[in-house]
């Protein structure tokens, strides 16, 4: 039997491509769910694998859905071979019934890791760089008169903090960390 498994990582995000993807392979069953690839608990793919006997095959749209690193895949085929469940990635053109299937699928994974590595340590070199010249990562930092009259507004207890973040463009987050602050340099 052909089972399916579709998996994005937000609320927010459609599974249509991947269900059409799916149901065309010709997956009798599909499991989907909502949740991000890093997580380690997803009910949904332990119910697949719980269900799948030997001989059925789990098909994705892309290894991807399955999991982020390369160690969280070889484990999960390791167990999916153990068991006599191939795997195929429609994306990937990847079957697992093969010889050469199998050899192409570690050798993406490895290469999938390692791709995500050095955009990792070009992006921590990159922060590095731009410290040595004196410059900072990340957003710039509000103007202190628009952040003053936001913690102003904050004590004077008349405005939501929905509210102050409409009237001044800062955000929740700015607010609270420069209260925070701000509270701490007063003690």
């Amino acid at each position: 039997m052909k089972i399916g498994y579709a998996r994005v990582s937000t609320q927010d995000q459609s599974l249509d491509l991947q269900m059409d993807a799916l149901q065309k392979a010709g997956c009798e069953k599909v499991y989907s769910e909502k949740v991000s690839g890093m997580k380690d608990d997803r009910q949904k793919l332990k119910e697949l694998i719980d269900y799948a006997r030997e001989g059925d095959v789990l098909v994705v749209y892309k290894l991807d859905r399955l999991g982020r690193s390369t160690k969280k895949l070889i484990e999960l085929t390791d167990e999916l071979e153990n068991r006599g469940i191939e795997l195929v990635s429609i994306r990937d053109n990847i079957d697992t019934t093969t010889a050469v299937g199998k050899a192409m699928f570690r050798m993406l994974a490895v290469l999938s890791e390692m791709e995500r590595d050095l955009i990792s340590e070009r992006t921590r070199a990159g922060l590095e760089s731009a410290r040595a010249r004196g410059r900072k990562g990340g957003r710039p930092r509000k103007d202190s008169k628009i952040i003053n009259k936001a913690i102003k507004l904050y004590e004077s207890r008349q405005y939501s903090v929905r509210e102050i973040e409409d009237l001044t463009g800062v955000s929740k987050a700015t607010l609270y960390r420069e209260l925070k602050e701000k509270n701490m340099n007063n003690d």
